[in-house]
């Protein structure tokens, strides 16, 4: 589809053309990336992490955005490879054509995701559209799979972040009754919290303990 179009392209206007969507697609090329992996999941997670702590601003949100990157990159390591192998390597050695190699690309990509997908995300989409859900996974349409597993993602990052904030609002609640029944009510209960839920973090090796439940939550690669 695509190769057949971009050999009629002759010359001047449209070329021209051709050049500002294919900028366009390279603009927009990192946040469909980042919404097709782990990234949504796992920065989420993280923020909640931050947010449960109260410790406001650490981590940097430099750090925690390219924790999460680093972390993407490692869980997606072997979908990433399946991508080069399958489809930019054929098409650079000729044996593929544009569109071929982009249907080959996108595989990989939607099997790791409907690993992660709800059934009931991804049928609310195909229903809307009026279309019955594929039998292969290949054959799920991007426009419906992509925002369903978005849709997933944040669901299971925010289910996360509730177990992740519940010993934290313990604490929070045990030190505000104790300054309560001390007739403390001026004192903010948050600076008494915050080197407890720190201690309690460091205690229990926290960054290890939220990124290996993150990775285990997650698929290594899009088989599965």
């Amino acid at each position: 589809m695509l190769d057949p179009l971009l050999q009629t392209i002759p010359g001047g206007g449209m070329n021209t053309v051709f050049l500002l969507v294919a900028l366009t697609l390279l603009t927009l090329a990192p946040a469909i990336l980042i919404l097709m992996t782990s990234f949504t999941r796992i920065v989420v997670v993280l923020s909640f992490v931050r947010s449960g702590l109260a410790t406001q601003q650490i981590p940097p949100n430099q750090v925690l955005v390219g924790l999460a990157l680093f972390m993407t990159l490692f869980v997606m390591a072997p979908t990433f490879q399946e991508v080069i192998d399958t489809a930019l390597v054929p098409y650079n050695e000729g044996a593929l054509t544009l569109d071929e190699a982009l249907i080959k690309a996108s595989e990989p990509l939607k099997r790791f995701m409907a690993q992660s997908t709800r059934q009931k995300d991804l049928q609310m989409f195909l229903s809307y559209a009026g279309e019955k859900r594929p039998e292969r996974i290949e054959d799920i349409p991007l426009r419906a799979l992509v925002p369903a597993f978005v849709i997933s993602e944040l669901s299971t990052a925010f289910q996360m972040g509730f177990m992740i904030y519940l010993p934290f609002i313990v604490i929070d609640l045990v030190v505000a009754s104790l300054l309560m029944g001390m007739g403390m009510m001026m004192l903010p209960p948050v600076m008494i919290s915050l080197p407890f839920k720190i201690l309690l973090f460091v205690l229990v090796d926290g960054w290890n303990l939220v990124v290996w439940t993150l990775l285990r939550s997650l698929p290594y690669g899009a088989s599965g």
